[in-house]
């Protein structure tokens, strides 16, 4: 009897939706998992009728993280280079297709049903949107062997909350509920579990309704704008405004808007 797929890919209207399907393995991200993503990954970025990526799973948990079985072909590299350029280059590609996630002008959300872990929550930390059910839970594991989340469980996690919840997931090796996880500005949405999945649909209708040419600028401008300061983040505000403002979609929407203004309805 074959295994049923460790993803499963479908569309709904401008919505590529990713859902994790190895419920009773807790969603390990097998090499198979990550090389129908990255396939999918491509399909998202290169169609241009697909607006939105949204990535779930079913079962309780999320995802368990990395395949330990699948992933523990023996000793690590006998060196520190070895070890650097194993995180960098092998791992099923993990660090190009979350970089490739980052880097596509399109908005990808990621709904947490249940617990996201280690690779699991790495690979959530380059979606764009992060929406919990109250029963996710969240944490790196790897601190119990003396290691660290090697791939995006540093860098990018201290990006999203900073410094001080960084330490306490890393460092202090706690878990954070759905709720701790919003208040550290890790998820942008707590709903509650009954009726999740529909309400992250929802969500994902929403931004499909967006100007996609103004969230693939936003979503440069704001990682640019992090990175270059105040002062010169308003020259890439302005650098932006000045493509996007010239844009039919833009001019004829003003047009309408203030043709509209003091209208009965």
């Amino acid at each position: 009897m074959n295994e049923a797929p460790h993803m499963l890919i479908e569309e709904d209207g401008a919505i590529l939706i990713a859902s994790l399907n190895r419920p009773e393995k807790l969603n390990a991200l097998s090499s198979e998992t990550l090389a129908t993503f990255d396939a999918a990954l491509h399909r998202f970025r290169d169609t241009r009728a697909l607006k939105v990526m949204l990535i779930r799973a079913s079962g309780r948990y999320f995802s368990a993280g990395a395949d330990l079985r699948e992933n523990a072909p023996g000793a690590p590299p006998a060196t520190g280079s070895g070890i650097r350029e194993m995180h960098r280059l092998t791992l099923h590609g993990m660090h190009r297709i979350y970089d490739e996630m980052e880097h596509i002008e399109k908005p990808i959300v990621v709904a947490h049903q249940g617990t996201c872990v280690g690779g699991g929550l790495e690979m959530s930390l380059s979606c764009d949107f992060r929406l919990a059910a109250e029963s996710a839970r969240y944490s790196f594991p790897e601190g119990k062997f003396g290691v660290l989340p090697a791939s995006n469980g540093v860098s990018r996690l201290t990006r999203i909350v900073g410094t001080h919840w960084a330490r306490y997931l890393i460092m202090g090796n706690f878990i954070a509920d759905a709720n701790k996880a919003l208040i550290m500005g890790l998820v942008h949405e707590v709903w509650p579990d009954e009726g999740f999945q529909e309400r992250a649909l929802a969500f994902c209708r929403h931004l499909a309704g967006n100007s996609g040419e103004q969230m693939g600028t936003a979503k440069i401008a704001i990682e640019m704008a992090y990175d270059l300061g105040p002062e010169m983040g308003r020259h890439v505000e302005r650098m932006a405004n000045s493509a996007l403002m010239l844009a039919p979609d833009y001019l004829s929407g003003m047009k309408q808007h203030v043709g509209s203004i003091g209208k009965k309805d």
